[in-house]
C-alpha cells in the first residue's frame, strides 16, 4: 500500500527543484547585468578621471534612489531594499572611479586583460 504523503513529498521536492532552478537562472542573469552595468560605469569613471570630474555625483545618486524606490514600489519590492542595493553598488562604483582618478585601473575589470 502506497503512502500518499510520500507522493506529495516527492511532488513538493520536484516543484522545489524547479523553483530553485528558476532562481539560479535569475541569479545568473543578475550577475551578467551587473557586469554590463560595471562596464558602463567604468566608461563613466574614465571620462571623469580624464576631465578632472569628481568620482561621485550626489545629486544624480539622490535622483536615482528616488527613481529606484518608485520602481521597487511598482514591482512590489521593498523600496528600502532597493535603496540598500543601490548604495552598495554605488559605493563600489565610486571606489573604482577613485582608483581611476588616482591612475590605477579598477581591479577585476576587463580593462586589465
Amino acid at each position: 500500500m502506497s503512502d500518499g504523503s510520500f507522493d506529495e513529498r516527492d511532488a513538493a521536492m520536484s516543484e522545489l527543484l524547479g523553483i530553485r532552478s528558476s532562481i539560479d537562472n535569475i541569479d545568473a542573469a543578475l550577475i551578467h547585468l551587473l557586469a554590463e552595468r560595471f562596464k558602463f560605469t567604468q566608461q563613466v569613471g574614465r571620462l571623469k578621471a580624464t576631465h578632472g570630474l569628481p568620482p561621485s555625483d550626489p545629486d544624480r545618486e539622490r535622483r536615482q534612489i528616488a527613481r529606484l524606490r518608485n520602481l521597487a514600489i511598482d514591482a512590489h519590492l521593498d523600496p528600502a531594499f532597493a535603496e540598500k542595493w543601490f548604495n552598495f553598488v554605488v559605493a563600489e562604483v565610486i571606489q573604482h572611479h577613485e582608483e581611476l582618478a588616482n591612475g590605477a585601473g579598477a581591479p577585476g575589470t576587463v580593462d586589465e586583460l
